[in-house]
């Protein structure tokens, strides 16, 4: 990573040109400081102390990330939507976890990751911004580098990492859109299962109806928060579970996943600043349900 320095940041300070310009937490440039990174200005070693001036070339050497516990590179499929210096977007089927658990240690989408990582000579690891729950499909948006997840950490807390859901649910939903206001936490005795409950974290849900296929009703849903299976619950909550998500209520007797599918990703690209979006089709699974 590498930047010039304009007349607007001549004479600022080697670190606060990079935590108020560049957007370096604290924690970031601990880490290039302590475990293996470098700063260089005009290609020379400089302490965050160094007084930038204008024409300077400030350049940053990340220290070298190592992969989690259980993260075991393999040769894998990925469908990559997308793919930069920064970031990944991968279209995620059902049935795969996105990072590795007691539960699933292999077969997820971060060993898949690390598999075309190795096989394309690329030093990165994986850091999931946009995790999706193993038998949900859809957009899923990956960092490569600590610092561009850093920074995409930081817009989705702003709400500024945009999703959209296909959800079909069972029933026929009464309106035609609107917005779910309800406060989300775990139940109690399970490690699992959430619940809607007072002392829950808040968590908004929108959401607009686009059809209605026999039993069931075909949703547009948008996040606003975050939430642990934050549709699932919401939904679950109002009497109208997700077709095939028996954890919340539904019947799984025509799929056997809940029928959930991110279908719309937008973000702002870490380094360039640009807008991108990106869209995926519903899968056959959704598809066969509907007609």
């Amino acid at each position: 990573m590498i930047w010039a320095i304009s007349m607007e940041h001549n004479g600022m300070l080697v670190k606060d040109y990079l935590m108020s310009v560049q957007g370096f937490s604290r924690r970031l440039l601990k880490a290039v400081k302590f475990q293996g990174g470098s700063i260089l200005v005009n290609g020379e070693n400089a302490t965050v102390r160094r007084v930038l001036m204008v024409g300077d070339e400030i350049a940053i050497v990340l220290p070298e990330e190592t992969k989690g516990t259980f993260m075991e590179a393999e040769n894998l499929p990925l469908e990559i939507v997308y793919e930069d210096n920064d970031v990944l977007v991968i279209n995620k089927p059902a049935k795969i976890a996105s990072i590795p658990s007691l539960h699933h240690s292999s077969g997820t989408i971060a060993n898949g990751i690390l598999g075309y990582y190795r096989a394309h000579n690329l030093t990165y690891t994986v850091h999931i911004v946009t995790r999706l729950d193993r038998d949900t499909s859809g957009l899923l948006l990956v960092a490569k580098h600590r610092f561009s997840h850093s920074l995409l950490s930081k817009d989705q807390k702003q709400g500024k990492v945009n999703r959209s859901y296909y959800a079909i649910i069972e029933g026929y939903f009464t309106g035609t859109q609107g917005t779910i206001d309800a406060p989300i936490g775990r139940r109690e005795n399970s490690i699992i299962e959430r619940m809607v409950r007072d002392d829950g974290q808040r968590a908004v849900t929108h959401y607009k109806l686009m059809m209605e296929a026999g039993q069931f009703s075909l949703l547009d849903v948008k996040l606003e928060t975050g939430r642990t299976h934050q549709i699932r619950v919401h939904f679950s909550n109002l009497g109208y579970p997700l077709v095939g998500d028996d954890l919340y209520g539904g019947n799984n007797d025509k799929i056997n996943r809940q029928s959930l599918h991110c279908k719309t990703l937008e973000f702002t690209q870490p380094m360039t600043k640009e807008r991108l979006s990106f869209k995926c089709e519903m899968p056959q699974d959704m598809r066969e349900l509907l007609k």
